[in-house]
């Protein structure tokens, strides 16, 4: 897939409490007028090329959450059927933010559809979180303050809808610092291939590349049983 192009969200981050400003407005810039790390930080994340299951496309960027922000959406799909599907979004202060630790930080939402026998395992939780972060440390990518959450939700269905079997999701919610190379400049390309990695184990595709028993990021990563995704009733 060629690389994507995509929208730049800026506002000022001064007006949050009065109306009218560029902050409630969320009017897009476009790339010449942001800060060049931050330039430089979104030009990473169009390099990537991506596996073939991945389809990758530019988003709506959010408005209030930095001066500067920039939005990727992404879903996996083998045999025309979606496996999983996220987004990651860059935002970028170029005063710094306390909280980040950092000048930059990533966001991301996964989500995906998973089968009983996975559901059902009281680690679930635990596994998801481990993907996330040994995908980053798989890749050797050095980062900070990384929180999030991680819920399982199930359905099941009655009345007209008896004949569908129990669907539970998986969805994580996650947010780090990727720490800032030569330029003030975070390797983000390689933050969206880790990403990209989560999003392929979420869906249950085995990795591109198998991990070494010894190499980087093979300790304390947990997996689940493999699996091509979630059987339609």
């Amino acid at each position: 897939m060629a690389a994507a192009q995509g929208q730049f969200s800026e506002h000022s981050g001064h007006s949050e409490a009065g109306g009218g400003g560029a902050a409630d407005s969320g009017r897009e810039e476009s790339a010449p007028s942001a800060p060049p790390a931050f330039r430089r930080a979104v030009d990473g994340l169009t390099s990537v090329r991506m596996r073939p299951e991945i389809e990758l496309d530019t988003a709506p960027a959010p408005k209030r959450l930095a001066p500067y922000a920039y939005a990727l959406e992404a879903a996996v799909v083998a045999e025309d059927e979606d496996l999983a599907d996220g987004r990651l979004v860059l935002l970028h202060d170029p005063s710094g933010h306390e909280a980040w630790q950092g000048a930059f930080r990533l966001v991301t939402l996964v989500r995906a559809e998973l089968e009983p026998e996975m559901a059902a395992d009281p680690l679930l939780p635990e596994v998801c979180w481990t993907w996330l972060t040994g995908a980053l440390e798989a890749r050797g990518l050095p980062y900070d303050e990384a929180s999030g959450t991680v819920t399982r939700a199930g359905s099941f269905y009655f009345g007209g809808l008896a004949d569908r079997r129990p669907a539970t999701q998986i969805e994580i919610r996650a947010s780090w610092t990727p720490r800032e190379g030569r330029g003030g400049v975070p390797d983000t390309a390689a933050h969206l291939a880790a990403w990209c990695d989560l999003l392929c184990q979420v869906a249950g595709l085995p990795p591109a590349v198998p991990a070494q028993p010894d190499g980087p990021g093979a300790a304390g990563v947990v997996s689940l049983p493999q699996r091509r995704g979630p059987r339609r009733p």
